[in-house]
């Protein structure tokens, strides 16, 4: 005998409830014994159903029942996780992050920000390309591997307030070196329709919560420091 369930998941809207579903598979239940009891009292006396069979049966029903607790048990975790990615970003506001990310949103203040480089470079360069494909380059020099912070001056380039894009260039061919910027949060917004909380940081715009690799105050590269070029 095999049983075909639709299980329609209810939420409830409850204050208290974090709209997790409430289902404890007693409906399930109910259903197979009946099914059950009707396939035993509707045999064939002459050709009783193996009693190994209703032990399958009734071992099926049991999986099922373990994969829908494990089911709802992971979405309780998820309901709790949102819940304190909530709490946690609540606090962010007027604070120091760094933005794992790759476009800016220049005003005329210069932004900060790191590369990771993997290997050492006798040239870097970051390259800065406007909507229209121009692009203007912050000369970083010779750097070791690891960590390089930089300076973008809009007002030394020359560049209008707009959006741009960020890339790392160097004579070693590395490729997909990791971009961060400093910024501070200015607001936090948890988007109506679920999904991660977005975090609006000066020169970048909202970006999504989980792009953010740094809390707190980064260590800023002074304008002087970064040679900067056309």
């Amino acid at each position: 005998m095999s049983i075909n369930v639709d299980n329609t998941r209810n939420y409830s809207g409850s204050g208290n409830d974090p709209g997790v579903q409430k289902n404890d598979g007693s409906d399930l239940n109910s259903l197979f014994m009946t099914l059950l009891v009707a396939q035993i009292q509707n045999q064939d006396p002459l050709n009783p159903t193996d009693g190994t069979e209703y032990v399958s049966q009734l071992a099926q029903m049991t999986q099922v029942q373990s994969m829908e607790t494990m089911s709802q048990l992971m979405k309780n975790n998820s309901v709790l996780m949102d819940n304190l990615q909530v709490l946690s970003t609540a606090g962010l506001v007027g604070q120091s992050v760094m933005v794992q990310t790759d476009k800016v949103q220049l005003e005329d203040q210069p932004i900060n920000g790191r590369i990771t480089l993997g290997q050492s470079a006798n040239t870097v360069n970051i390259i800065v390309k406007d909507s229209a494909g121009v692009e203007r380059k912050v000369e970083l020099g010779k750097q070791a591997s690891g960590q390089v912070e930089f300076t973008i001056d809009p007002k030394e380039l020359g560049l209008a307030p707009g959006e741009y894009s960020l890339s790392v260039v160097t004579d070693v061919g590395e490729k997909k070196v990791p971009l961060e910027v400093a910024g501070t949060v200015n607001n936090v917004r948890i988007p109506l329709e679920g999904g991660s909380a977005l975090v609006n940081v000066s020169g970048l715009g909202e970006v999504p919560f989980y792009n953010v690799s740094q809390f707190g105050p980064n260590g800023k590269t002074s304008p002087d420091s970064s040679k900067q070029g056309v």
